[in-house]
């Protein structure tokens, strides 16, 4: 046979076994998991225009197909676009022990085609990624957790007790959080003796090598406030010296000169000490700096600069929408802007809103609190973000053993969500949670709620095989 046809018969041989080396995920189990991540990523399932009940329904079929009893899956919510999944996977009859629950939501953040270079709810594969709205954030744990409950049960595999697993609505943003409706209207189905959340942590990359395995052990608060300014408006031929706009925009560009204080607490602190030795030079020497009980300014400074580090040292306010004016040829009447603030623990959405208050100095601006549903308030709330739960050796053993074994040698650290997830509402239920995933993402590829999100192919099918490992040696005695 000439050169180049045996060349051209072994290159499938060749790349088959090259990707075997850079995922443990056998290669049997690849079609599923991709097919599950690419069924959901192609469900629109933003609050606008999309539908969670077709993508909670999607998976209800295919564990139904996998053999799950229809008893054993729960299909509900308040309307019929907002509808959760429950599923359980039953454990040994008669176990004593309480059930895991597994929250994942399945909706996503808002997605124009125009800011794409492809079509946000078409799954693509190029260049060694996958692309697509919810390929970090987070359909790929959602797909990673589906297919180990298939693979699992496909083994005849028994848990030590039940599995929950709860596909849910309205984490970014709507009317209808699902984790919030299933505590209020079914506990029972929830019920747990702790939570995992694979919305935040997971392994942290730099250029395709871990570093660490992040675990959320505090996060952030959410809020969002508007900022309005009013005007009696009038001719734009007539220009007054006090315009609506113009009000708005100076409040906002002090806000963008105005940091919120350096804070750290006993989670980031744990987590920059941890961190420190995993980083060279400058970065390294600021991040021990910051991390005793009274920070260092100039080191905090420096690595401020950078986006991540900057987030977990302060709470965080920015403009992210804006609205004014009525006509091209007339004075704006009024303007507004959404300011959407992430929060360090200890402080509330009050405190906050005061806080902006402070920063625009322009009495004539009215500062309000935004709820989820979009309704505004004059004062927000005093809630304030969940202590971290105790780390339970029933979660955190098997969590080690694991990761040492997909990513030997890389520390388990603790961290402070910068974002926030739905464990607040788990937490406040009394019901322990912890965040992590095995879906790593590079530190400055994390385009989770932006253009062109992607996660590299290797790193998805690394984290399904986590999944599997993980769900496997947290329920075998």
């Amino acid at each position: 046979m000439p050169a180049n046809r045996i060349a051209a018969a072994l290159l499938p041989l060749l790349l088959a076994a090259s990707l075997a080396a850079q995922s443990p995920l056998p290669a049997t189990e690849r079609p599923l998991a991709r097919e599950l991540f690419q069924q959901l990523v192609e469900i629109n399932t933003t609050d606008s225009v999309g539908n969670v009940s077709l993508a909670a329904e999607a998976v209800q079929k295919r564990l139904l197909d996998a053999g799950f009893p229809a008893a054993d899956l729960f299909v509900g919510g308040p309307n019929d676009h907002k509808r959760n999944l429950v599923a359980r996977y039953r454990g040994t009859p008669g176990s004593t022990l309480k059930p895991i629950l597994i929250i994942c939501h399945i909706d996503v953040v808002e997605a124009k085609r125009s800011d794409w270079t492809t079509d946000p709810f078409q799954f693509i594969e190029k260049d060694g990624y996958f692309y697509g709205r919810g390929t970090q954030d987070m359909k790929d744990s959602d797909a990673a957790v589906v297919d180990a409950f298939i693979r699992l049960r496909r083994e005849h595999y028994t848990p030590d007790r039940d599995i929950i697993l709860a596909l849910t609505a309205d984490e970014e943003g709507g009317k209808s959080n699902g984790v919030d409706w299933l505590l209020t209207n079914h506990r029972d189905l929830v019920d747990a003796a702790f939570a995992l959340n694979p919305d935040s942590g997971g392994p942290e990359l730099e250029k395709g090598r871990a570093l660490s395995m992040g675990v959320e052990a505090t996060e952030k608060l959410y809020a969002d406030y508007v900022v309005s300014a009013t005007n009696p408006g009038g001719h734009s031929s007539l220009p007054r010296k006090d315009n609506a706009i113009y009000h708005l925009a100076e409040a906002l560009i002090r806000l963008e000169h105005s940091p919120f204080p350096l804070e750290t607490n006993e989670v980031t602190r744990a987590y920059f000490a941890a961190s420190a030795p995993l980083q060279k030079g400058q970065t390294s020497a600021d991040l021990k700096l910051v991390s005793g009980p009274t920070p260092d300014p100039a080191a905090a400074a420096r690595l401020s600069e950078d986006i991540t580090y900057n987030s977990l040292l302060h709470t965080t306010c920015v403009a992210t929408m804006i609205n004014g004016g009525h006509a091209p040829n007339a004075l704006p009447g009024a303007a507004s802007a959404n300011v959407n603030c992430r929060i360090f623990p200890g402080h509330s959405q009050e405190e906050i809103r005061l806080e902006l208050v402070r920063i625009f100095a322009d009495p004539s601006l009215k500062v309000q609190y935004k709820s989820d549903a979009g309704d505004l308030s004059d004062r927000g709330s005093d809630r304030k973000s969940m202590a971290p739960p105790a780390p339970l050796p029933e979660v955190f053993e098997p969590l080690t053993k694991v990761t040492h074994e997909l990513w030997p040698g890389i520390p388990i650290i603790p961290r402070m969500e910068t974002g926030a997830s739905d464990s607040i509402y788990t937490m406040n239920a009394g019901i322990p949670s912890y965040g992590f995933s095995g879906m790593g993402i590079d530190r400055d590829d994390d385009r989770a709620h932006g253009r062109d999100e992607r996660i590299r192919v290797e790193d998805f099918y690394k984290g399904v095989e986590f999944e599997y490992l993980y769900l496997k040696a947290l329920t075998t005695k």
